[in-house]
């Protein structure tokens, strides 16, 4: 775990220098305007840290949001910094890029503004644009009747997605008219207060579904005494480690992978009745397999945000066996949401930000 944060500290950081020193060399400013910019620059940077913690909560609620969105959005900007100087210096090096472009230069400058500012335009409408999913689900096992299953993950509600935003997102569910909701953690972004501030469990009181949801680690980095009691004025049924019945189906929800005493998969499903429908709800798509060999009807889970925006999607590829969409091992079918909401900066660059519609039928005899 301290090799993890070292290196989510000093990739940023290394990050952040080369971008400084490009940035210093590319604008036409005087040495006053250059140094000025650097102090801005430097103080996003930091101001990140700021954020993740909970000096927030001890802000005005105008000022905490514009803090978290500025900063966290800097994290976006300046990945695509890097790689715009990367790509600048590859090409100047191979003399395709005149050296003269990236010091001292307005046309430079205003180059790098245009394609970073198309980028973040782009990416905060893309954002904005929530892409309906749609799954087909069969099973074998008696149903009754079909049902409709919305599924949901990583709505990160808090500074950066308010209560307006929410109000579009629980009238786009209320049209689907559904069964049941279902929610694979990550409800909260990092802090309940600006939930219970803005009366966002008032929000979730009108969902026209039931909805059950299993934690997320960032529930665990919202506190859970408050969390608790917010799940339970939203009227959200929690499920951590244990399991429930909903009509025809068998609902499991695992406590999250932060929590290392949370029950494997194989005591969840010693009480589970094999005849009926099973749905597992983990946060985390870790250790697929065990799901499999549980003989578990369908998983569904989020955290991945599918990296987000481009080329992160690239590294939850690799880190993953799925890290988005859907999949199957065995009998077992996996669905890995990249999320409703988003942490940090609205951008979607490469990804894009979903709900899922499955509908769950029996299979057709013979």
């Amino acid at each position: 775990m301290k090799l993890g944060f070292l290196l989510f500290m000093l990739i940023p950081a290394i990050g952040n220098v080369y971008v400084l020193w490009h940035v210093f060399r590319i604008v036409p400013f005087s040495p006053w305007g250059k140094w000025a910019l650097m102090v801005v620059m430097v103080a996003l940077f930091f101001g990140l840290f700021f954020s993740m913690g909970r000096s927030l909560d001890r802000m005005p609620m105008g000022l905490a949001t514009v803090t978290y969105e500025l900063t966290t959005s800097w994290v976006i900007m300046l990945l695509y910094l890097f790689l715009l100087f990367l790509v600048a210096d590859i090409l100047r090096l191979c003399h395709v890029l005149p050296p003269e472009l990236l010091r001292d230069s307005w046309k430079g400058t205003l180059g790098i503004v245009a394609i970073v500012t198309a980028l973040l335009v782009y990416g905060n409408i893309h954002y904005k644009d929530k892409q309906r999913q749609t799954l087909e689900l069969t099973t074998s096992k008696e149903l009754l009747r079909p049902m409709k299953i919305i599924m949901l993950s990583d709505l990160h509600l808090g500074y950066h997605n308010r209560r307006e935003e929410l109000h579009r997102w629980v009238e786009m569910m209320n049209k689907e008219k559904a069964d049941l909701i279902l929610v694979a953690g990550d409800i909260i972004d990092r802090s309940v207060r600006p939930l219970i501030d803005d009366g966002m469990d008032e929000e979730l009181l009108r969902l026209n579904a039931p909805v059950v949801a299993c934690l997320g680690n960032h529930e665990y980095y919202a506190g859970e005494p408050n969390l608790l009691d917010f799940f339970k004025r939203a009227d959200i049924r929690l499920l951590r480690d244990s399991v429930m019945d909903f009509g025809p189906l068998q609902i499991i929800g695992r406590d999250d992978r932060t929590n290392f005493r949370r029950k494997p998969v194989a005591e969840l499903c010693k009480n589970v009745d094999p005849g009926k429908y099973t749905i597992l709800l983990d946060h985390q798509p870790y250790d697929l397999e065990k799901t499999e060999l549980q003989g578990i009807d369908f998983q569904l889970s989020g955290h991945t945000h599918h990296g987000q925006v481009w080329p992160i999607s690239w590294i939850t590829e690799a880190i993953y066996e799925c890290a988005y969409g859907s999949h199957q091992r065995g009998l077992t079918q996996f669905y890995v949401s990249s999320g409703l909401g988003i942490w940090g900066g609205k951008f979607r660059i490469g990804t894009c930000s979903e709900y899922v519609v499955a509908e769950l039928k029996e299979a057709p005899q013979g």
